[in-house]
């Protein structure tokens, strides 16, 4: 086979470009998708044994959390982001009747910036799903004298978890939390299809110039391949701080 690799080289902004885009949107879509993960995780686990409180917190606050972690792990990402793409932004940010933006500022919006938000909400909402099981499975994980303890002490529920639960449980959740965060960078060439200009994007993009494929497939394979790498080394490495930390 010849390979053509002096492509790559004529368009290397645009991978360079695809580079940063994909790292912008998966760390922004970890971050939130953490902070998603950690308030529904919570309220996954949220109780109360009498009175009102307690159908309030399981119909209010535990049902609703669970069906937003079953619809989310329960379906295709990919199809997630067409349907927030085409169909939630579009009713949220609207030039005419958008509910949350509307007028001039929501055209402006649309046009630069409609596949970031589509992907960004997408990728953060699957993330959120995700990462709310790890919380909920690493809360479990502390023993339940940890929280009696706590209580006992005069410490708020609130200050329980803030204080004492969750920087234990955090040390077991940070493995499983990598693998989300690497597979949410592989999982982000997906919002090349609705024409985000990341990686996966920039490799279409020349495969249909030079109606070649071996070349930029290859190309963010390893690249791929390396960003995951690097981010496993990371991990790897805040895990060892912790774990000499808590000795």
């Amino acid at each position: 086979m010849d390979f053509r690799w002096g492509m790559i080289a004529e368009y290397a902004p645009l991978f360079i470009d695809g580079i940063k885009m994909t790292l912008g949107i998966t760390v922004i879509a970890v971050v939130l998708g953490t902070l998603i993960g950690l308030f529904m995780g919570m309220a996954r686990l949220a109780e109360a044994k009498h009175g009102a409180s307690k159908y309030l917190l399981r119909f209010g606050v535990r049902l609703p959390a669970g069906a937003y972690v079953a619809f989310f792990r329960g379906t295709p990402l990919f199809v997630q982001i067409l349907l927030v793409h085409f169909a939630l932004m579009p009713m949220l940010i609207h030039p005419v009747d958008g509910m949350l933006l509307s007028g001039d500022a929501a055209r402006e919006i649309r046009q630069n910036y409609g596949a970031f938000l589509s992907g960004l909400v997408a990728l953060t909402l699957n993330a959120g799903a995700y990462i709310t099981e790890i919380f909920r499975a690493g809360i479990q994980s502390i023993d339940k004298g940890q929280m009696e303890a706590a209580r006992s002490l005069g410490l708020s529920y609130g200050q329980t978890m803030k204080h004492v639960i969750v920087p234990q449980a955090f040390r077991r959740m940070l493995p499983p939390l990598g693998n989300e965060a690497i597979m949410l960078l592989k999982d982000s060439s997906l919002v090349s299809a609705i024409g985000l200009a990341e990686l996966a994007f920039a490799a279409r993009t020349v495969a249909g110039v030079y109606s070649r494929y071996w070349e930029p497939y290859l190309t963010i394979s390893f690249i791929y391949l390396a960003l995951t790498m690097l981010m496993a080394w990371g991990i790897g490495s805040l895990e060892k701080k912790l774990h000499i930390g808590a000795r």
